[in-house]
C-alpha cells in the first residue's frame, strides 16, 4: 500500500476537477484546496464558483482563492498546512518559488502534452491544429519556469482524426487522473529519478484568442479542418457570408472535382452530405454549422429546412470588416 500524502490540489477549470474526484478517491487526503476567485457567468454575469471549488465543498475541503501567492502572508497559510505535496492542475496563476519550496516533497504539475512540445496555456488546442499524431500528459517537478520542470511520468495517447478538442480534453483529464494517482503513489522513488525536459522539440501552446476563430479559406483543407476540430467547442471558428457570421463545427475532406479551381471559400455544391467549400488546396466538406440565431445543426438538417444564406457560388469571407 502506498503512503498517503497529506495534498494540496490547486486547479480551476473542469479539467482539473476531474484529478481533483479521482485525488478524493484514492489514498490520499486532499488538505485544502486553491482555485481562481469566483468570476461573473452567465446572461446575469453573477459571481460563480469554479468546478474545483465546487467540488472541494460538496466534499467539506477547505478553499483559499487568493488573487496571487506572492505574499509573505499567503506563504505563512500554505506552510500552517503543513502539506506534503501540492498538485498544480491548469490552476491559472504561477507559483513562486517560495511557495514551491513550502510542501515536503514540493509541487507537481499535470500538464496535457508530451513535454516539452507545447508548454503554455493551451497544449490540446494546439496539439490537434497542428495535425499532431500523438499526445498525452506528462507529470513534472515544478520549477519556477513555463512547464520547465523534470519529468516524474508520462502516458500517451493517440490523436485520430475525429477528436476535437472537447472530446480529447475528456480522454486526457482520465489518463492524467490515473497518471496523477500512480505518481503519488510511489512519489520519493519517482522525484529521485526525474528526467529533465530535453532542449530539443520545445513548442509553445498560447492561450487561443478569439481573433484566431475566423477561418481563412486560403489555407489547406487539412489546415482548415484541424483549426475547426482545435476550436470546438471554444470559442468556436466561424466565417463570414455578407455580414453574417456563420459558425462552422464539423468537416471532412472531400476529393477534388475541379470545383477547387474557384477562388478559396467559393461554396461548390450543397447537399445532404455537406456543404463543399473550396480552400487553398482543394475542397472541405462542412457536414455541421450554425447559422445565425440558431443552434448547431448538421447539414442534412438545414438542407430539409430552410438552407438560405447557402447557395452555390457565394463565397465565404475571411477577414472582419
Amino acid at each position: 500500500m502506498p503512503t498517503p500524502l497529506r495534498v494540496v490540489f490547486a486547479g480551476t477549470p473542469a479539467f482539473a476537477a476531474g484529478h481533483l474526484t479521482a485525488l478524493l478517491a484514492s489514498e490520499h487526503e486532499v488538505i485544502a484546496v486553491y482555485t481562481q476567485p469566483d468570476r461573473p457567468a452567465g446572461r446575469g454575469k453573477q459571481l460563480t464558483a469554479s468546478p474545483v471549488k465546487a467540488v472541494a465543498q460538496d466534499h467539506s475541503i477547505p478553499v483559499f482563492q487568493p488573487v496571487s501567492l506572492r505574499s509573505p502572508e499567503e506563504e505563512a497559510a500554505l506552510q500552517a498546512l503543513k502539506p506534503d505535496v501540492m498538485v498544480v492542475v491548469a490552476y491559472g496563476l504561477l507559483l513562486p518559488k517560495n511557495i514551491l519550496d513550502v510542501p515536503a516533497f514540493g509541487c507537481i504539475n499535470v500538464h496535457a502534452s508530451l513535454l516539452p512540445r507545447w508548454r503554455g496555456a493551451a497544449p490540446i488546442h494546439r496539439a490537434i491544429e497542428a495535425g499532431d499524431q500523438e499526445t498525452g500528459v506528462t507529470i513534472m517537478r515544478m520549477d519556477e519556469g513555463l512547464d520547465t520542470g523534470a519529468m516524474l511520468k508520462i502516458a500517451k495517447t493517440s490523436i485520430t482524426a475525429s477528436h476535437t478538442t472537447g472530446t480529447l480534453t475528456d480522454e486526457l483529464e482520465t489518463l492524467g487522473a490515473k497518471t496523477l494517482i500512480s505518481t503519488l503513489d510511489s512519489l520519493p522513488a519517482l522525484l529521485n529519478k526525474a528526467v529533465d525536459q530535453p532542449e530539443d522539440g520545445i513548442t509553445y501552446g498560447h492561450k487561443i484568442s478569439k481573433a484566431e476563430a475566423i477561418i481563412d479559406w486560403s489555407l489547406s483543407t487539412a489546415s482548415i479542418m484541424q483549426k475547426i476540430r482545435a476550436l470546438n467547442p471554444a470559442p468556436g471558428c466561424f466565417t463570414l457570408l455578407g455580414d453574417q457570421r456563420i459558425k462552422l463545427w464539423e468537416a471532412s475532406a472531400v476529393s477534388n472535382d475541379g470545383g477547387a479551381n474557384s477562388a478559396p471559400g467559393t461554396i461548390i455544391s450543397l447537399n445532404k452530405e455537406g456543404l463543399i467549400v473550396s480552400t487553398g488546396d482543394g475542397l472541405v466538406s462542412i457536414t455541421r454549422l450554425q447559422l445565425p440565431n440558431k443552434k448547431p445543426l448538421s447539414i442534412a438538417e438545414i438542407v430539409n429546412g430552410n438552407p438560405a444564406p447557402l447557395s452555390v457560388g457565394k463565397q465565404f469571407g475571411s477577414h472582419l470588416k
